[in-house]
């Protein structure tokens, strides 16, 4: 990782998880209805199944591609340290990160993927209870799409395109379409063309809405909303296909999630279709197709370029 992208995502992070820490204090929430002195209570003992969500961690990618794709549209004025924070990126960019969250939180459900581990600590829950978990990844969702009607300086018709945006990616057609078809795959072999519709449904819809809704916050044209949404597809695909080359090479302390899940719950892969090789060959020429999508941009798309990068040669 270069200095400079290793910069960009470390001033990314922070402006996110920011952001997010302003979210943990359910009875103290401005603009909240008056409740009762129990009902306050009773979401304080609440907010810390909240605040250990939120406070997991990870690498961020999702907020990371929100700032770049601004980036590439209006300038590097746009993530500079003096930018005042809880600006209308900061806000986009943790309502990716929350619906990711809540994505995370279900998948790990005994009913999904039955994992004890994400981020190197407990699932929610087993940190907690599972419907405790279920709750809690119920309210970042909903939270996330009030957070883009509270977004400042944002025209009305941007927040709605942007709501849209986020809407089709994590919903039926999108995220979770895409889980249920993973689910229901799961032991059976499917052809390349299947298993890459899925998973653009599955990972890279949530990817490619980050790269959209920061180019609608940054002003971007049609032309260049197109050159997003393309790198966003070949990126989110990528993205997945390195997830499952890792869950094979890497080791549960490196990833911070238990390896070895795909194989032990005979579930569809890159890996198990192409093998290693062919996998990380398909990963290559999705890493080109990403930068072709953006060679017309300039250099303000350099940081698109090197998460592209960074995306397919990570070793977590």
């Amino acid at each position: 990782m270069s200095r400079s992208l290793d910069a960009f995502m470390d001033r990314a992070r922070a402006r996110c998880d920011a952001q997010l820490s302003l979210l943990g204090a359910l009875s103290e929430k401005p603009g909240q209805p008056d409740h009762s002195e129990s009902v306050l209570a009773a979401l304080a003992t609440f907010e810390p199944a909240v605040v250990y969500a939120l406070q997991a961690g990870g690498k961020r990618i999702r907020p990371c591609l929100v700032y770049a794709a601004a980036r590439a549209v209006a300038g590097s004025e746009v993530d500079t340290e003096e930018q005042t924070q809880g600006s209308a990126l900061d806000y986009t960019a943790c309502a990716l990160e929350l619906i990711h969250t809540y994505s995370l939180i279900h998948d790990d459900l005994p009913a999904m993927d039955n994992d004890d581990l994400r981020r190197g600590r407990p699932t929610l829950h087993k940190a907690y209870d599972e419907a405790t978990a279920i709750l809690v990844g119920d309210g970042l969702q909903a939270r996330a799409f009030e957070l883009i009607t509270a977004a400042p300086a944002l025209s009305a018709e941007k927040k709605v395109s942007m709501i849209s945006v986020l809407a089709q990616a994590s919903g039926l057609a999108g995220m979770v379409g895409g889980q249920y078809i993973d689910i229901q795959a799961t032991g059976n072999r499917l052809s390349l063309d299947e298993l890459q519709a899925m998973h653009a449904l599955k990972t890279g819809a949530l990817i490619r809405a980050a790269l959209v809704l920061g180019g609608i916050a940054a002003g971007a044209s049609q032309a260049q909303l197109a050159a997003l949404e393309a790198y966003g597809t070949h990126t989110g695909l990528a993205f997945q296909v390195v997830d499952d080359i890792l869950d094979v090479e890497s080791t549960t302390e490196a990833l911070g999630k238990t390896n070895g899940k795909d194989a032990q719950a005979n579930k569809a892969t890159y890996v198990t279709l192409l093998g290693l090789a062919g996998a990380r060959e398909i990963a290559e020429h999705l890493l080109d197709s990403a930068l072709v999508a953006v060679e017309e941009l300039d250099d303000s798309a350099d940081m698109l370029r090197e998460l592209a990068r960074f995306i397919v040669h990570r070793r977590t």
